[in-house]
């Protein structure tokens, strides 16, 4: 750590140890007896996208430097999984351990092996670029939600205009062959999440600053859209009790019926992403803007 930043940490009002001085707010238990936010890496530009593989261990983007990384469930160190990501955001593993990315370089869905090769899966709607794919979820059957807002970048060849009619969220269906829009009504969608049996989705609206329930059919479309929170979301994830996690400001909990149940400062200004990683599932860990974070959980993760 430089000097500068031990002195602004220090003035702050900020452990050193990368725990917030602000306590977190636990209403019902969620989170270990005792356990304190604790920085698991630093150093990086902007991290995202945390995705978490089968035995545990995280990977998560630093996009601005085109690079994934990997936080480790057996000893909680961090390495350097791939350079050259086309710029992955947000990602999400598939059930075969491919880790899918949304990778706004050249604004593509791509699939990326262990090895680091890469398949692109989507490279536009209906003949035209999409703005930006920005995160992911997918569902028990293999189907993919993603979300597309606008977000300018300086390495965009391009020029950086919108590419679509608007910010919408896209299916792509478990065969990977068909691509469609499944929402069309949301200012910015960005953060996304569903439940395990597959039956609800949750999207951020950043731009409206809400968070919004869907159904999804039997065919994977959305419907009977309701207001799940008044607060926006860059990157969401979901407990074994259905609880939901926004980020931002720290990161937010809310139960199943929208109510907070928890408040969880972190000292980086902006909150990016979450994910549940480790073994057993009960890590949280958080992306935040140079550095990632682990909290110690008592309640496991949906995935």
């Amino acid at each position: 750590m430089k000097k500068h930043q031990f002195l602004h940490l220090c003035l702050a009002g900020l452990l050193l140890t990368g725990t917030s001085f602000a306590q977190i707010e636990d209403k019902t238990g969620i989170v270990a007896k005792g356990a304190k936010v604790e920085k698991a890496g630093d150093g990086y530009n902007f991290t995202e996208g945390p995705a978490v593989a089968k035995n545990g261990d995280v990977y998560f983007t630093d996009q601005p430097n085109d690079h994934i990384h990997k936080w480790s469930a057996k000893d909680g160190k961090v390495s350097l999984f791939m350079e050259n990501t086309s710029r992955s955001n947000g990602t999400y593993f598939d059930k075969n351990g491919i880790l899918i990315s949304c990778a706004d370089l050249e604004n593509e869905l791509l699939a990326i092996g262990p090895d680091g090769k890469t398949e692109v899966l989507v490279t536009d709607y209906q003949g035209k670029k999409l703005n930006g794919p920005n995160d992911l979820w997918i569902a028990p059957n293999g189907t993919m939600y993603v979300t597309d807002p606008l977000y300018k970048r300086a390495w965009w060849k391009r020029s950086p205009e919108m590419q679509q009619d608007g910010e919408h969220v896209y299916m792509l269906s478990a065969d990977r062959k068909t691509f469609t829009r499944v929402a069309d009504d949301l200012t910015k969608p960005n953060g996304i999440i569903g439940t395990p049996d597959g039956k609800k989705l949750y999207v951020a609206d950043i731009g409206a600053g809400k968070t919004y329930s869907f159904d999804i059919l039997s065919d994977g479309s959305l419907a009977n859209k309701q207001l799940f929170a008044e607060l926006g979301s860059d990157g969401m994830t979901i407990d074994a009790k259905g609880n939901i996690y926004l980020t931002g400001k720290g990161v937010t909990v809310f139960n199943p019926k929208g109510e907070q149940i928890a408040q969880i400062p972190i000292e980086e200004r902006w909150t990016a992403n979450v994910v549940f990683g480790g073994k057993d599932r009960k890590t949280l860990f958080i992306t935040a803007m140079g550095s990632v974070y682990t909290l110690k959980m008592k309640v496991k993760g949906a995935y």
